[in-house]
């Protein structure tokens, strides 16, 4: 019998594998495949074939039978898609806003269908934005609607000023300027003349309406509201002193409701200008009288009295204030050198104009275009 010459114990005995007996398995050929972590809620194992699945394959056998770890969004995708809906939200907003901008903008500037024809309408004077409160930006605004009147009668040739107040060729001056007249000739800023007809007078307010033959599409003055005028505030008069046609002058309104008396017809020497040397248009004011004789027929108003210069031929033209709306027609102005004071009275600034008010002659509007005459 032979013996071992081994200690007992000093090599474990390893029944054979698969007897039933084993207690331990065999060590395998090769250390199991671990997993490859890569990032949040990613995980390879080798030989999966492919980057990012998820333990679906095993290695050596191994790996199989594991649960494998459902896919989790990353948080850093979650927090990228928000913006993206944010901003497609804003170009949705901006897409409608756009479009109801511009149907707002295409109907205030008249482009849309449903505009006026702006060919049958002309706009009144306004002063630019720019231009708002100075004299140059009045005259501008206004001087295309201030016209030269030429009226010719037995006593001569005289010359006034008026202000168109419809396309058509309606002209507000004032009744002395046409009085008598047996022709009238009205030229217009641009140099262009045509023959006016009297419409109607009202001789008691010294107001006269014209209109003239043939005319079309004339720009036309903004009549304002002389209720509102106050003692300082700064005004412009623009006429045709002397035949010098759109002359432009500037003051202020230095008193308000002056009651001034003027000749209501010829016999009083109402001429503006006359050729040959006629007299300046006389006018009454606290019981003297200036520029000579009103005569027996006369007529009272309360007027705008401004310091702005006017003088022979200004009649009939316009006081504006600095918004380019007429306030005022001018119809009387005090000349120094033919006054019948004493020579003291000729010294210094004379500065005396007068203007009719602007409501006064609104109101009488509608009765001068209905042809009556007093």
């Amino acid at each position: 019998m032979t013996e071992s010459q081994r200690p007992s114990g000093e090599y474990p005995m390893y029944p054979s594998y698969g007897n039933g007996d084993a207690a331990y398995p065999p060590p395998p050929a090769h250390q199991p495949a671990q997993p490859i972590s890569t990032g949040p809620g990613t995980t390879v194992w080798p030989g999966s074939g492919g980057a990012g699945h998820s333990g679906g394959d095993h290695y050596g056998g191994f790996g199989q039978g594991l649960p494998q770890p459902a896919p989790q969004p990353s948080g850093h995708g979650r927090r990228a898609r928000r913006p993206v809906a944010l901003l497609a939200a804003v170009a949705v907003a901006a897409a409608v806003v756009g479009g109801i901008t511009a149907t707002a903008v295409s109907q205030f500037a008249g482009t849309g269908s449903s505009g006026t024809d702006s060919g049958s309408v002309v706009s009144g004077t306004t002063v630019s934005q720019s231009s708002t409160g100075t004299v140059a930006g009045v005259a501008k605004a206004v001087s295309p609607t201030i016209v030269e009147i030429g009226a010719t009668s037995t006593a001569g040739e005289s010359t006034g000023s008026g202000v168109i107040i419809t396309s058509g060729g309606e002209i507000i001056t004032n009744n002395h300027v046409i009085a008598g007249a047996s022709s009238i000739k009205v030229t217009l800023s641009t140099g262009r003349t045509y023959t006016a007809k009297v419409v109607g007078t009202d001789a008691d307010k010294d107001l006269a309406l014209i209109d003239l033959e043939g005319a079309s599409g004339l720009k036309t003055a903004t009549l304002g509201d002389s209720s509102g005028i106050k003692v300082g505030d700064q005004v412009v008069a623009i006429g045709s002193p002397e035949g010098l046609t759109g002359t432009v002058t500037s003051g202020i309104v230095s008193a308000l409701n002056r009651d001034v008396t003027v000749a209501k017809d010829s016999e009083g020497g109402q001429e503006q200008g006359q050729q040959g040397g006629g007299s300046d248009w006389p006018f009454e004011f606290g019981g003297r009288q200036f520029n000579g004789d009103t005569g027996n027929s006369t007529t009272t108003y309360k007027a705008i009295q401004t310091d702005a210069s006017l003088n022979p031929g200004n009649s009939g033209g316009a006081l504006i204030n600095m918004n380019g709306e007429i306030i005022g027609i001018n119809s009387a102005m005090y000349s120094a050198s033919s006054s019948g004071g004493s020579s003291s009275s000729g010294a210094g600034s004379v500065g005396l104009g007068f203007a009719i008010p602007v409501n006064t002659l609104k109101a009488d509007l509608d009765t001068l275009r209905d042809g009556n005459s007093s």
